[in-house]
């Protein structure tokens, strides 16, 4: 990783097409340089400093910002207008603000869902793509981490995430957790908040990370975390299943340059859906590192997304 660096220019711009959603965004790096986005996970996880560190500051012009709903942005957990479509929408405005014609486009994790659907929508606008932790949101992702698949893997921790949800409503445990997370009573909100997020901080990383899990203690985070992710997961990610994966979504971007990132033992966004995009687009450099889960912050992950930026930067593109 890069040393820590600061942004020269930080702010909030209005999400497009509304006024209630005001999204925090900053800039860093080389004023002059080649500029990338950085789109976080969850969705609804929001960016962190050390974000900024994936990224060569001489060569780069870095652009993090807040979805909706998320991190720094206002209001927090909002679901309303809240949707991956909106979300493309606001990265152009944001594309627009800075004057960008082109960037290089890096996300993990859910990160990676929309660095595709933007990819998809605008292929003009795309110079690379750097992803990590493919996740494509068909519903058989979706229920081998929040139904029946990772709670083998991870018993104890798995018990934990049940516990809010009587046994009558298991059977479906994101729309058991949807309607807690929706509650009108902010202590059954905010329980529920707090065990779906422990639930995959807990499994995002080979070893388990005290300091991630302590992170879905915090109110704020778990309440944006949850309440958006499960939102965009009961709307099955405002896509048809598979979508992202479909020839002729692909055929938009095959050009592209990109190279995959993914932990051989990631059970938040396992491996086969990496597999499944490299099968569909066999154009991509798919890198499965052999000792990590799904967190960015996993030693070989952090390393080859480092080295993964240089390459795009190295390119002239």
């Amino acid at each position: 990783m890069y040393p820590p660096i600061k942004p020269y220019e930080s702010g909030f711009f209005q999400g497009a097409n509304s006024e209630k959603h005001q999204l925090y965004y900053e800039v860093s790096g080389n004023k002059h340089g080649d500029p990338v986005v950085f789109l976080h996970g969850g969705p609804g996880g929001g960016t962190d400093p050390k974000d900024r560190q994936f990224f060569n500051p001489e060569k780069y012009k870095i652009v993090l910002f807040d979805q909706r709903g998320a991190g720094k942005s206002t209001p927090s957990a909002e679901l309303e207008n809240n949707t991956t479509w909106d979300l493309v929408k606001d990265i152009e405005v944001l594309r627009q603000k800075l004057g960008v014609t082109k960037w290089h486009v890096f996300g993990g994790s859910w990160g990676s869902t929309l660095s595709l659907v933007y990819a998809q929508t605008h292929p003009d606008r795309v110079k690379s793509l750097v992803l990590r932790g493919i996740f494509t949101l068909r519903q058989s992702e979706l229920r081998f981490f929040y139904q029946d698949g990772a709670s083998h893997l991870f018993p104890e921790q798995w018990e934990e995430y049940l516990a809010p949800i009587p046994e009558a409503e298991r059977h479906d445990m994101v729309k058991a957790y949807h309607s807690r997370l929706n509650s009108s009573d902010e202590n059954i909100r905010l329980a529920a908040a707090k065990a779906w997020a422990k639930w995959e901080m807990a499994t995002s990383r080979l070893i388990v990370s005290a300091d991630a899990v302590a992170q879905a203690e915090k109110d704020n985070f778990a309440n944006a975390f949850a309440r958006i992710e499960n939102h965009y997961f009961v709307n099955e990610g405002f896509m048809r299943d598979g979508q992202l994966l479909d020839k002729q979504e692909i055929d938009k971007i095959r050009h592209i340059p990109t190279i995959v990132v993914q932990g051989r033992y990631d059970v938040v966004c396992p491996a086969t859906t990496a597999w499944a995009l490299k099968r569909a687009w066999p154009e991509i450099t798919l890198h499965i590192i052999p000792d990590a889960g799904h967190s960015s912050r996993e030693p070989g992950i952090e390393k080859k997304l480092v080295e993964a930026a240089d390459i795009m930067a190295s390119k002239g593109l």
